[in-house]
């Protein structure tokens, strides 16, 4: 898809100024931002994406920040800009966990990271439960069933290493399906503190009790939910691959 983009001059003013400093900024931390942005090598945001600030269009909003789709150079990337309300006095950390789950080849690769900015690989495709819902017809239950699986795996991954992403039960903000890759996204939350339960927290979500589940029933006849809850049970004592295994086979991925 062919996007237009505004230079990031024309930031400095409304209605684009609520962008860089959402909720509220003075006319003072705009033009900080637009000079940390030229450090960066950011000439450019387009105003695309199925979420909207105002009446603009953006990628997606969180506690922390707003992501757009920007330029760095000549290439196409996922900008995240801290709220000015945001509890987090960087985005260091956020960064930091990334280039983590980067390591084991999860998650959008992490470009660049400055005091009020985040550049990451840009993954152009659809929040997962609007992919559910276009996805009908012939050889659906199979790339049904390889999307779910692909994304265990990146959990299995996640859950090998301690770190727990966070927000894994509310899949149709941190899926992402494109065409070439599906890929977990928004690790604001995430930490390497707390228990990981990624592989439990997206089973729950896919198959037991959210609209989710349900759409996905009507594609592939899941296994009775007393029978996942159980294996789930057995992972969460002690997550070996063998368990993982048996959840993948009752699953029937």
């Amino acid at each position: 898809m062919v996007h237009s983009f505004i230079s990031i001059k024309k930031f400095a003013k409304e209605p684009y100024s609520k962008i860089l400093g959402y909720p509220k900024a003075t006319s003072r931390q705009i033009k900080s931002r637009i000079t940390e942005l030229e450090k960066l090598k950011i000439k450019s945001i387009s105003l695309t994406g199925p979420t909207t600030l105002g009446n603009l269009a953006i990628l997606g909003k969180g506690y922390v920040g707003v992501v757009v789709l920007a330029k760095k150079g000549n290439k196409e990337i996922a900008l995240k800009i801290r709220r000015t309300d945001s509890q987090r006095n960087d985005m260091k950390n956020e960064a930091v966990l990334l280039k983590l789950v980067n390591s084991i080849d999860v998650g959008p690769k992490m470009f660049d990271v400055s005091k009020n900015f985040l550049i990451m690989e840009y993954l152009e495709g659809e929040k997962f439960s609007d992919w559910l819902d276009l996805l009908k017809g012939i050889g659906s239950a199979k790339k049904l069933k390889s999307t779910i699986k692909n994304i265990l795996e990146d959990c299995y991954r996640l859950d090998q290493i301690g770190f727990d992403h966070g927000e894994l039960s509310n899949i149709s903000k941190h899926v992402i399906v494109g065409k070439t890759k599906v890929s977990l996204i928004d690790f604001e939350s995430s930490s390497t503190k707390r228990k990981p339960s990624n592989v439990t927290s997206i089973t729950q979500a896919f198959f037991i009790g959210s609209g989710n589940a349900k759409k996905a029933q009507k594609i592939y006849k899941n296994p009775p939910k007393e029978k996942i809850i159980d294996i789930l049970k057995q992972y969460k004592q002690e997550k070996t691959r063998e368990n993982f295994e048996k959840l993948l086979k009752i699953l029937k991925l």
